[in-house]
């Protein structure tokens, strides 16, 4: 059985000690003996946090990388400068990084073999928008993302990773994907990497939900066969919603 594995990405939001603080909650409450739970401050909180987590199960993420490790790259941060900052994950190929900041499939297969290679795990975020959903294209799309995305990769590689199915429609809007379109994606998603990597990988690997995930759905979602866990935007800045989320979790977890 597959450990569930929810994350909060708390995006720009919090500084210094609030993201303590709010790690502090965390740590203090998450059930970590059953789900594998994580956060992703921003990257002027990482270091503060690590220290606040030190004794915790609790993971940490940063919510991007660069490809390479040092250079010429002004504003940019090495997945080695993330390691030094206490992460064990980084967050790669988010919606909002591709739509703002003009990430491709092509940079993000690039970020993700860089964060392999200095030890870091990662979450693999791909999803349709709106339009193409309306157009009948999104299994053309998450097909084409996740095929780009881990060109190259070994089997290796796979067992560090986690793939995030991010519907960008769904993403901040309130608007979630009902159970039922969630699983099918996932289920899509489980398909590829076993024609890539085969039954072994593709049943071991753990594939996320995100977008507007929150205390009021995360039963149903969780429910869904391969549905594993969350990526969590809003409902993980405030502590209440995010223990709710993996309490409602658990519950709808098998015995």
């Amino acid at each position: 059985m597959r450990m569930p594995i929810i994350f909060g990405n708390w995006k720009m939001n919090k500084r210094i000690e609030e993201a303590q603080a709010l790690a502090r909650g965390i740590a203090a409450e998450a059930p970590t003996d059953r789900i594998e739970v994580g956060i992703a401050p921003p990257f002027t909180a990482l270091q503060a946090v690590s220290e606040v987590l030190k004794e915790s199960r609790v993971h940490l993420a940063a919510q991007n990388v660069h490809w390479e490790m040092k250079g010429a790259h002004t504003g940019e941060i090495s997945p080695e400068f993330v390691v030094d900052s206490g992460c064990d994950y980084a967050i790669i190929g988010h919606s909002e990084r591709r739509q703002q900041f003009g990430e491709t499939n092509n940079t993000v297969n690039r970020k993700l073999k860089s964060s392999f290679s200095v030890g870091l795990s990662a979450i693999l975020c791909v999803g349709e928008t709106l339009e193409e959903r309306e157009g009948g294209r999104t299994e053309e799309l998450v097909e084409s993302q996740v095929r780009k995305c881990l060109d190259r990769l070994t089997r290796g590689d796979i067992t560090k990773l986690v793939i995030a199915y991010e519907p960008i429609w769904a993403i901040g809007t309130g608007r979630t994907a009902a159970p039922e379109q969630a699983q099918q994606v996932h289920q899509f998603i489980r398909s590829i990497v076993e024609d890539l990597y085969g039954r072994e990988t593709s049943s071991n690997l753990r594939i996320q939900y995100g977008g507007s995930v929150k205390p009021e759905n995360a039963f149903s979602l969780m429910r869904e066969a391969d549905i594993d866990g969350f990526l969590v935007g809003g409902a993980s800045l405030e502590l209440e919603s995010f223990i709710q989320i993996l309490g409602k979790s658990l519950e709808a977890m098998p015995e």
